[in-house]
C-alpha cells in the first residue's frame, strides 16, 4: 500500500509534462510534448497524491488502475516496481499515457477544489523509463495448451486481448486488415500526437512473446470468415467502429471534402514513408474547415497546420462549454467544461454552434469553396432536449478543403453474418454478460461491441474479454478478474 503524506499538495503546485511552444511545434511532425521530463519535479506530483481513504481516481479508470500506489512508487523513486504495478492492470500503459483524456485526473479528490494529480503525466514516465532502462521485456508464457485463438483487429483491445490469451499459454493469430499493426493507433492519431515507434516496439514484444499477426488480411474478405471456426478453438472480433457519420447535405459530392480517417491515415502513411491511395488530401495553402469538436477534429486541425495550411476553421453544432463545472455536472463527473486542445494553442479558429447547411463550388470546377451555415442558439425545451433556432443565417466560410469529423457510427462492415452473428440496433455486435456472441465460441471486445470509445475502454475490454475466453477454454483461469466501473464509455 502507498505511504500517506497528505501535506504534499500544498508544498507543490500541479506540474505536468509540458508541450513544446506551439509556434514552434506546427512546423514539424514530431511529438508536441517536451522531450525531457523531469524526476524530481514527478516525484513531487507523486507526492501531492492523498492516497484516500476510497480513492475516486480509480473509479474514474475504467480499467482500475491502482493510482496511489504507483504515484507513491515515484515519489519514493522507486519507478520499476511502479513499472510493475502499473503493468498489473494496463497492458500498454504508453497507450493511455499519451492518449487517454485522463478522467482519473478529473475524478482526483484534489480536483474538487484544487488542480488534481498529474495522473497522465506520471504514467506516461513510467512508461518511458521502463523503455529507457530496458525493464519491459517479452514474457512468453512458460508452457502451452493445445488452444488456438483468432483476434481479428489489432487496436488497443484486440492487442491487449492477444497478450493475456498468449501469457496463459494459447495459441493466438492476430488478423489485421491493414499493411501493419496498431488499428487506429497506427494510421489514426497523427505522429505529433503519438510517435508510431510506441506502438511497433510493442508490436515487437508481443510478436516476441509468441503471438502470430497476419497483415493485410481482412476477415470476411481475403481470409474466409469461416476459418473463425473451423480452424480455431475460440475467436475475438475486435474490429473498431470506424464507420464515420456522414452529412446528406447539398454539394456533399463536390471534390475536396473527405472522412477524418481517409485524412488522417493518409499523412500518417505519408509520414512513414508509405505509398498513398485515393485522392491527394493536401491543406497547404488552403482554407481548410474541420466539421467536429472532438479529439478526432483536433488531430485533423494539428495536420492541416502542418500540412501549410492558410487558414483552419474548426466547426462545433453544439454550444461552447462553460469554463466552470456547469449545475448538474458535480465532480468527480467527467466535467463538461471547455479545455483548449494542443491542435487549438497553434492556432485554429473555433466556431461553436454553426450549423453546416451546404456545401458550394463558386466557379463551377465540382470542387468544394464555400461553406454555408447558420449560426445558432440553443434553448431550453422544458422537460424536452434543447431547441435548435437560427440567430443568423447564410453565413459563408471559405473552404477549399472540407473534413467531416463528427463521430463514428458502428463497425464499418459486418462479413461476421456468415457465422450468424446478431447485430444490434446501433451496428454493434450482441454479446451476452461474458462477452461472446450469440455463436458459440465467437466473442466481441471493444468498440465493436461498445461503440466508439476510448483508448483505455478498449485495453479494459480487451483484458475482459481474455479472461472470458480463457475460462471458455479451460474452466479456469489465472487471468485477473474482469473490472467493473459505474462510468460509462466516453465517446470521443
Amino acid at each position: 500500500m502507498a505511504e500517506r503524506h497528505p501535506g504534499g499538495y500544498r508544498r507543490h503546485r500541479r506540474r505536468p509534462i509540458g508541450k513544446r511552444d506551439p509556434e514552434e511545434r506546427k512546423g514539424d511532425f514530431e511529438e508536441v510534448w517536451e522531450p525531457e521530463w523531469n524526476e524530481e519535479h514527478l516525484a513531487e506530483q507523486g507526492e501531492r497524491c492523498m492516497d484516500c481513504g476510497t480513492p475516486t481516481c480509480m473509479g474514474g479508470c475504467p480499467i482500475g488502475n491502482i493510482i496511489p500506489d504507483w504515484n507513491d512508487l515515484v515519489h519514493r523513486d522507486d519507478w520499476k516496481e511502479a513499472l510493475e504495478r502499473l503493468h498489473a492492470t494496463n497492458n500498454f500503459p504508453e497507450f493511455t499515457g499519451y492518449n487517454c483524456p485522463a478522467p482519473c485526473e478529473d475524478s482526483c479528490v484534489l480536483a474538487y477544489n484544487d488542480d488534481p494529480v498529474t495522473i497522465k503525466s506520471i504514467e506516461r514516465a513510467i512508461a518511458d523509463k521502463g523503455w529507457e532502462e530496458g525493464w519491459i521485456e517479452p514474457e512468453p508464457p512458460e508452457k502451452r495448451t493445445e488452444y488456438d485463438v483468432a483476434i481479428v483487429g489489432s487496436g488497443p483491445s484486440g492487442l491487449a486481448a492477444a497478450q493475456q490469451l498468449n501469457r496463459a499459454g494459447h495459441h493466438v493469430t492476430v488478423f489485421e486488415r491493414s499493411d501493419e499493426i496498431g488499428g487506429l493507433m497506427r494510421y489514426g492519431i497523427p505522429d505529433a500526437k503519438f510517435a508510431k515507434h510506441r506502438v511497433q516496439r510493442r508490436v515487437d514484444q508481443l510478436r516476441e512473446e509468441g503471438i502470430t499477426f497476419e497483415t493485410n488480411a481482412e476477415v470476411g474478405g481475403n481470409v474466409p470468415v469461416e476459418r473463425l471456426k473451423e480452424d480455431f478453438d475460440a475467436s475475438i472480433i475486435a474490429v473498431g467502429s470506424q464507420k464515420p457519420i456522414d452529412l446528406d447535405l447539398p454539394g456533399r459530392d463536390l471534390e475536396g471534402i473527405h472522412f477524418a480517417m481517409d485524412y488522417l491515415t493518409q499523412e500518417n502513411r505519408r509520414q512513414s514513408g508509405k505509398d498513398v491511395s485515393g485522392p491527394d488530401i493536401d491543406a497547404d495553402g488552403k482554407n481548410v474547415v474541420v466539421l467536429g469538436g472532438g479529439d478526432t477534429g483536433a488531430d485533423c486541425v494539428s495536420t492541416a497546420h502542418r500540412q501549410g495550411a492558410e487558414q483552419v476553421v474548426q466547426i462545433e453544432l453544439l454550444p461552447k462549454p462553460p469554463v466552470e463545472r456547469p449545475p448538474g455536472n458535480p465532480w468527480p463527473e467527467q466535467p463538461q467544461t471547455y479545455k483548449k486542445t494542443y491542435a487549438q494553442e497553434e492556432g485554429a479558429i473555433e466556431e461553436y454552434c454553426v450549423d453546416t447547411n451546404a456545401f458550394v463550388d463558386t466557379d463551377d470546377d465540382d470542387r468544394v469553396d464555400t461553406l454555408e451555415a447558420d449560426r445558432v442558439i440553443w434553448e431550453e425545451g422544458g422537460e424536452g432536449p434543447p431547441e435548435k433556432k437560427v440567430s443568423e443565417s447564410n453565413l459563408e466560410i471559405p473552404a477549399d478543403l472540407v473534413i467531416l469529423a463528427i463521430g463514428f457510427e458502428a463497425p464499418e462492415s459486418s462479413p461476421f453474418e456468415p457465422l450468424g452473428v446478431d447485430i444490434n440496433d446501433d451496428g454493434t455486435l450482441a454479446t451476452d454478460e461474458k462477452l461472446m456472441t450469440n455463436v458459440e465460441g465467437v466473442f466481441a471486445a471493444g468498440d465493436a461491441k461498445m461503440g466508439p470509445s476510448l483508448i483505455v475502454w478498449a485495453i479494459g475490454s480487451g483484458r475482459d474479454v481474455a479472461r472470458h475466453v480463457d475460462l471458455h477454454l479451460t474452466d479456469e483461469t489465472d487471468l485477473p478478474p474482469s473490472l467493473e466501473s459505474p462510468n460509462e464509455p466516453l465517446v470521443q
